[in-house]
């Protein structure tokens, strides 16, 4: 059985996104420490908070540069949330703050993109909370057995925006079209909570222990 680091970095649902992982068979360890993340098969950056915070912590605690090497042996990496943004070149939350800058694209907010035609009686709220269809934009071995526009379940008022369309895996809708999931190489990435996404998520979670990119 593969070995999945859920990196502790001071930020995230860590012990949601175990339980769920263990729930479909995985073998997780919850660690602060770079060797289990040297040592892991699999390897998942969870998040909650600001941009800026999550990229500070990450570094602070000496994860990110074995967590960057995890990725380039090839091995799975799966972000959830804020850990999706910190994938992608830059974030534009209270300033423009670096990324890891393995997504080329900038992280933005609801309330600098929603068009200036949106209708009286929206009553959209930011941040954007609750469940929403996911478009599948192309085919990933972390979508088998999900059908296409199924519900996921997002927590966040930022989302990453990529230069490049074909690293879009899931797109969603609050106001204005939005990356909800980007894939390229050996990483995954959701906007979405898949540890609180029910059936759908636990699938995708099934599919990530499975997934030999």
């Amino acid at each position: 059985m593969s070995l999945i680091t859920v990196i502790d970095y001071g930020s995230g649902n860590l012990r949601s996104v175990a339980k769920a992982l263990e729930s479909v068979g995985g073998q997780v360890v919850v660690s602060q420490a770079a060797e289990d993340i040297q040592r892991a098969d699999r390897v998942v950056l969870p998040g909650v908070g600001a941009f800026a915070d999550c990229y500070r912590n990450l570094e602070a605690s000496g994860l990110l540069e074995p967590a960057l090497q995890h990725i380039e042996t090839g091995r799975p990496f799966l972000g959830i949330c804020v850990g999706m943004q910190l994938l992608f070149t830059e974030g534009h939350e209270f300033g423009v703050h670096r990324g890891l800058d393995l997504i080329p694209g900038v992280v933005g907010g609801f309330a600098s993109t929603m068009p200036d035609s949106q209708q009286p009686g929206m009553n959209l709220k930011v941040p954007h909370m609750g469940w929403n269809r996911v478009d599948q934009k192309k085919a990933h071995p972390l979508w088998a057995g999900i059908p296409d526009r199924s519900h996921f379940y997002f927590v966040h008022s930022f989302f990453g925006q990529p230069t490049q369309q074909d690293l879009v895996a899931g797109s969603s809708e609050y106001g204005v079209e939005f990356t909800a999931a980007v894939a390229k190489d050996n990483l995954f990435a959701t906007q979405f909570h898949p540890e609180k996404s029910q059936k759908r998520g636990l699938t995708l979670l099934e599919n990530f222990i499975r997934w030999s990119p």
